[in-house]
């Protein structure tokens, strides 16, 4: 077979509007597993909003690969060893914090298996919660609650009121931290150096795997790294425009089972 990986975003790619797995699609990727292809779950999303979905796919079982925080945790499913984790920089917290607090927004990161914000009404905070199928801890002072290691914060809001964030972020931790957009009202904030290429190339090492054996279906803007990395990146018809230029394959949309077009017809 002339691709052994597939890279699957979750949120407007694998699952749906109801952020459901379409029947579809996991009988798709079940061929593909049972064909020897290595499936990999890779987003934003924390580790415990990916589990799930790799539990319902019978990658604990079969086999297969999470990629979550955009890359910044790697982890075996069938193992469930973390095979790569990269934790934010403590000094960085307090700005992300203010900076948010500052132009009307709210930074949130994950505690436990909770959103942790100092807001739980706020709708973009709510948007984040129901991604994860979870609740929202609201605390009072999030920098002050956060004294313990984290792999990203999320920064949730109006986008000309993210823009801000986003350039005060970069201009003052340069080479520390990465602050890009996976949809316009989530900026994702990441360690220096963890993106869905890098995880992907790590992990792929791994496995003796090369980029260009590898497929990448994504939609959102934080694929674009990923699907600039892949063999073949197939884009789903409900992407952003400008993730639509990155496409080696224009795949129907989320709700169409658009990732079970790409292995069909691409992989198989």
């Amino acid at each position: 077979m002339k691709y052994k990986a597939l890279a699957l975003d979750l949120d407007g790619t694998l699952t749906n509007r109801e952020k459901k797995v379409p029947a579809g699609n996991k009988e798709a990727i079940e061929k593909a597993i049972d064909a020897g292809v290595k499936v990999i779950l890779a987003s934003g999303r924390p580790l415990f909003g990916i589990t799930p979905i790799a539990r319902e796919l019978e990658l604990d079982k079969k086999g297969g690969y999470i990629l979550a925080y955009n890359g910044g945790c790697i982890v075996d499913c069938k193992t469930g060893k973390q095979m790569s984790a990269t934790i934010m920089p403590q000094d960085c917290i307090a700005d992300i914090c203010s900076l948010a607090r500052a132009n009307g927004v709210y930074a949130l990161t994950y505690a436990d298996t909770q959103i942790a914000a100092e807001s739980d009404s706020d709708e973009y905070v709510k948007k984040e919660a129901i991604c994860n199928s979870t609740t929202i801890k609201k605390v009072d002072d999030l920098c002050k609650f956060v004294d313990y290691p984290v792999e990203k914060f999320l920064v949730v809001g109006e986008h000309e009121k993210l823009i801000p964030v986003q350039k005060a972020l970069l201009d003052k931790h340069e080479g520390v931290i990465n602050a890009f957009f996976s949809e316009s009202y989530f900026l994702e904030v990441v360690p220096a150096g963890v993106a869905k290429d890098a995880s992907l190339d790590k992990l792929l090492t791994m496995l003796d795997i090369t980029s260009e054996e590898l497929v990448a279906c994504g939609d959102g803007m934080n694929d674009i790294p990923m699907l600039k990395y892949a063999g073949l990146a197939a884009v789903m018809e409900n992407a952003y425009p400008e993730v639509k230029k990155y496409a080696d394959v224009n795949a129907p949309s989320n709700d169409d089972c658009g990732v079970a077009y790409v292995i069909d017809n691409y992989i198989l």
